[in-house]
């Protein structure tokens, strides 16, 4: 089983590469929707090659989703799927032309948070997604530099294309180095961590091939973790942990919900609020201190701050409490009403999300602290630390996800990755690899974002999901919060 899927995924992440060589997110903008891309030069090959890869690839990281035979051979695997990818121009999303236009905007004394990359007059603009030319960067000061540090040493769209690419696979290789270290922390085999985090279709098509910044910040926000799992309650690595979360912050704003759990990671010794307060402190200044040092360094102060605020132009489905939305508004069409119902959705999802993290910090909180307050349980209590602040951070990120008033496929990589080692049984980790499985079939190879042609048919659909977990969660939380209370600690 397992060498069938190694030369499975290899040839589905070859096949790939084809259908990006023949109808990828080239620098000339075609397609938009599915059957402008069938309709095309090659639509046919582009379409079979993309859907065999896809299946493929998803086939064989799902067959060995309870582990792969070693570490070693899990990194390997991995490692042998993205060759393809490498060579293959930006798959599945056209972002990287926004970030390179991005780049080329700060680059010539434009400030992108102020000025949409139309106005700021970026020459590549025709290879930007129409929906991201006249949107503000919503990313970090940090990535800012980057992209404009890529254009300069690119020369030309095809050289900063490369660079940023690189930049992507540098974050993924250090998430690579630090998910042993995390794991074992947490008790996860590394051979399954490895496996999940590494090898799914999303890395290789969405951070690698398509070269999102969201490699780039996971791959800080790991470094960070690991130095806090390692060195708790010392002020000089609580800094580094801090600034390298800081970093990952000024890269993509998402990272900013692991920091309180991190602040819990940093405890060492019993759980106190002085303990928090004087652990958690050291880590707060190091991320702060970064935070200000990328904001300062590129001039623009704290004007992304502004920036994210436009992240959420695009609707889509695959955004849970947008679904929810679309659907009370094709409702009231029913009944004649206009009642634009996803602006109030999407601020009940923000809502329902900051509940969901106090909550999971709480429940942290709580599991540390009790285990804390009987001494006989040290040694289970540092067993304890990483994996529950590990898992809580993880859920986390999910709620985040899944919460946000935007969804893209790449999104789907920042809970993968921490849940990856932080879950500690196999039979538990199907609910977070199906979502997974099932983003990696959301975008063609140009970019087209197959969410946009099934508005009506998926946002019921999502919401008839919502429906049947909330249904399920009211029936099972009895039952799923009984053994939680008996161990002290969640039960991954």
């Amino acid at each position: 089983m397992a060498v069938l899927a190694r030369w499975a995924g290899l040839l589905g992440a070859a096949l790939l590469a084809v259908a990006g060589w023949l109808g990828g997110a080239l620098p000339d903008l075609t397609g938009g929707t599915p059957a402008q891309v069938w309709r095309g030069p090659h639509g046919p090959a582009v379409l079979g090659c993309w859907l065999a890869g896809t299946g493929l690839m998803v086939g064989a990281w799902w067959a060995l989703r309870d582990g792969a035979p070693s570490g070693r051979w899990a990194y390997t695997t991995a490692g042998l799927w993205l060759l393809p990818l490498l060579a293959a121009p930006p798959l599945g999303s056209r972002d990287v032309y926004s970030y390179a236009c991005q780049g080329w905007s700060y680059a010539h004394g434009r400030d992108p948070y102020r000025v949409a990359v139309a106005a700021a007059g970026c020459p590549w603009l025709d290879s930007v997604a129409p929906i991201w030319r006249d949107t503000p960067a919503p990313y970090g000061p940090l990535f800012v530099l980057l992209a404009a540090l890529a254009v300069t040493l690119g020369g030309g769209l095809a050289g900063a294309i490369a660079v940023l690419r690189l930049y992507a696979v540098a974050g993924v290789l250090l998430a690579a180095l630090c998910l042993p270290g995390l794991a074992r922390a947490a008790g996860v085999p590394t051979r399954r961590a490895a496996w999940l985090a590494l090898a799914a279709p999303l890395v290789g098509v969405h951070l690698v091939a398509g070269a999102h910044n969201d490699a780039v910040a996971i791959g800080l926000l790991l470094l960070g973790l690991l130095v806090l799992v390692r060195r708790p309650g010392k002020p000089r690595p609580l800094l580094l942990a801090g600034a390298l979360l800081g970093l990952a912050v000024a890269v993509k704003a998402t990272a900013v919900v692991v920091l309180p759990f991190a602040a819990l990671a940093a405890v060492l010794g019993r759980y106190t609020w002085r303990a928090l307060l004087r652990d958690g402190g050291w880590l707060a200044g190091g991320a702060l201190a970064a935070l200000l040092a990328a904001s300062m360094a590129s001039g623009l102060g704290l004007g992304w701050v502004d920036g994210l605020a436009r992240s959420g132009d695009s609707a889509q489905w695959t955004s849970p409490p947008t679904a929810v939305g679309f659907v009370v508004d094709y409702a009231g069409k029913l009944a004649g009403r206009r009642p634009d119902a996803v602006p109030v959705t999407r601020a009940a999802g923000l809502l329902l999300l900051a509940a969901t993290l106090a909550a999971l910090w709480w429940w942290a909180w709580r599991s540390l602290r009790r285990l804390g307050d009987v001494r006989q349980r040290v040694r289970a209590l540092a067993a304890a630390r990483p994996r529950t602040t590990l898992l809580g951070a993880g859920l986390a990120l999910a709620a985040t996800v899944a919460l946000s008033p935007v969804f893209h496929p790449w999104y789907a990589t920042w809970p993968l990755t921490l849940l990856a080692v932080s879950v500690t049984r196999a039979a538990r980790t199907t609910w977070f690899v199906l979502p997974s499985v099932v983003a990696a079939v959301l975008t063609l190879p140009d970019g087209t974002n197959l969410a946009r042609s099934t508005k009506a048919p998926g946002a019921i659909a999502m919401t008839a999901l919502v429906l049947v977990l909330v249904a399920w969660a009211t029936l099972a939380g009895g039952r799923f919060n009984e053994p939680a209370r008996r161990r002290g600690v969640f039960g991954p």
